[in-house]
């Protein structure tokens, strides 16, 4: 008996996608491509045919007549962690999963760069200056980042994660923090919470400056117009230091609000080793909505980081589609999720 021989696996065609859609091949042509005339809802029917169908773009033929290479970078700029604290940092994570799941769909996978030097920023620039990527997606951690800015001068198309601490004129998504800091306060103070006190995130980043001030103008407007405050930068070790002097300067303490949600769990570590209930004693509410705030059945400001990071590429898309646009800007709403600890 003779072997059959085996069926050729037909690859998937742009009709394919736009049979399983229900739309019309230009339409497919024009997700794929990242051209955002197309109705959101569309978009995302169009992606889902995608991911349904197995189909990939040819990229390799596009770019002989886009003179593009189909590619992007994501960037992860900062020079005070080493990229084991960078990469173990459950927000970084979400913003590489938000950005994958979003251009995978576009048959596009980023180039991960992390710019923790001068020199590494410099060869960021380049790596997009050559034409090894199309544009950057740029995930800053220091303050003073100077490659926002140096993307700009040599006019790369590029998208940020949250607003640039100095004037700079590029595209970013962000959250509304202050009405997310005011979200914590409105329940601390619905708790009946009295000397409250916060862990504020390192002064000179935007994001933790506006926490800081959503809290305290919120708290004044219960009647509460001081707030001590001790500051961290985000990690649970500098959480828990700083709940501990918190816990000496104001010992009657009932209500902690933490700028992020690794801070809050340093802070519980604290509390708990001083005998204090969560929440009976103290509420503790964090920021970000993290897997470790859900494990610990933490209360904590949600920012929708994944649908961010996507935004943050669709941004990009444009901006590399038509290089000539002026930067925008897409700020999201906060929403609290409470749990066991406020």
């Amino acid at each position: 008996m003779t072997d059959r021989p085996q069926q050729a696996v037909r690859t998937p065609t742009l009709e394919d996608v736009a049979r399983v859609a229900g739309v019309s091949r230009a339409t497919v042509s024009r997700v794929i491509n990242g051209v955002d005339t197309v109705d959101v809802a569309l978009r995302e029917v169009v992606r889902e045919a995608v991911a349904a169908t197995g189909y990939t773009p040819n990229r390799a033929a596009r770019s002989l007549v886009t003179k593009r290479t189909g590619s992007i970078a994501l960037v992860v700029s900062g020079a005070e962690r080493s990229s084991e604290q960078v990469f173990g940092d459950p927000f970084f994570g979400r913003v590489t999963a938000g950005v994958v799941r979003y251009l995978r769909t576009l048959g596009i996978h980023p180039a991960l760069l992390l710019a923790d030097s001068d020199q590494a920023r410099a060869q960021a620039v380049s790596f997009v200056g050559q034409g090894n990527a199309d544009g950057a997606l740029l995930v800053s951690i220091h303050p003073a980042d100077p490659l926002p800015r140096l993307f700009v001068e040599q006019g790369l198309p590029a998208v940020l994660f949250a607003r640039p601490s100095e004037p700079v004129p590029v595209s970013y998504v962000d959250l509304a923090h202050e009405a997310g800091a005011a979200l914590a306060a409105d329940r601390l103070a619905s708790r009946g919470c009295r000397r409250v006190v916060s862990i504020a995130g390192p002064a000179d980043l935007p994001a933790a400056q506006d926490r800081l001030t959503g809290f305290r103008q919120t708290m004044a407007r219960h009647g509460h117009p001081y707030v001590p405050v001790a500051e961290g930068n985000f990690t649970v070790e500098s959480g828990e230091l700083a709940m501990e002097r918190l816990l000496e300067s104001t010992p009657d303490l009932d209500g902690v609000f933490a700028a992020n949600d690794m801070m809050a769990l340093g802070a519980l570590r604290a509390l708990r080793q001083r005998g204090r209930r969560v929440p009976d004693d103290v509420a503790v509410i964090g920021f970000d909505d993290s897997s470790p705030a859900e494990g610990a059945r933490l209360t904590s400001v949600a920012q929708p980081i994944e649908e961010m990071a996507a935004e943050m590429a669709r941004l990009l898309l444009r901006h590399i589609e038509d290089p000539t646009g002026p930067p925008t800007s897409v700020i999201f709403d906060p929403v609290l999720v409470t749990r066991d600890t406020a």
